[in-house]
């Protein structure tokens, strides 16, 4: 399973209905979280610019993009945002991997004024 950083705003109308009703966000979002497959790692409620941010295991990337779409889609949250976290062993295979790109990988360059006048056929 992969796990995905998942970071959720609520809207003010959330927030009332959520004063309202008190319901455990775990409760609540477990059984779209089975529908796709997926399961909670951690969750915390935050405060600033998010509101809930939780670690999110998925088998697979359009298990955890079904969850985004659809809580994205209900109308309840005023941010909706999905990271896919790499292990450090991943993120060091991907250092690697990264260094036999670079080998064959041609960048774009920026050239001057004067050199672009001076490649551009005459019209």
């Amino acid at each position: 399973m992969a796990h995905y950083l998942i970071e959720v705003g609520y809207t003010p109308q959330s927030w009332s209905s959520q004063i309202d009703t008190q319901a455990n966000v775990v409760e609540r979002i477990t059984p779209a979280l089975k529908a796709c497959g997926g399961k909670i790692e951690c969750i915390y409620y935050a405060f600033g610019e998010v509101d809930l941010v939780g670690i999110m295991d998925f088998k697979r990337p359009e298990d955890a993009a079904a969850f985004g779409i659809a809580v994205g889609s209900s109308g309840a949250l005023r941010l909706y945002r999905t990271t896919p976290l790499l292990s450090v062993e991943q993120g060091l295979e991907s250092l690697r991997k990264a260094d036999d790109v670079r080998k064959v990988y041609t960048p774009p360059v920026t050239i001057s004024l004067v050199e672009q006048k001076q490649r551009t056929p005459a019209r």
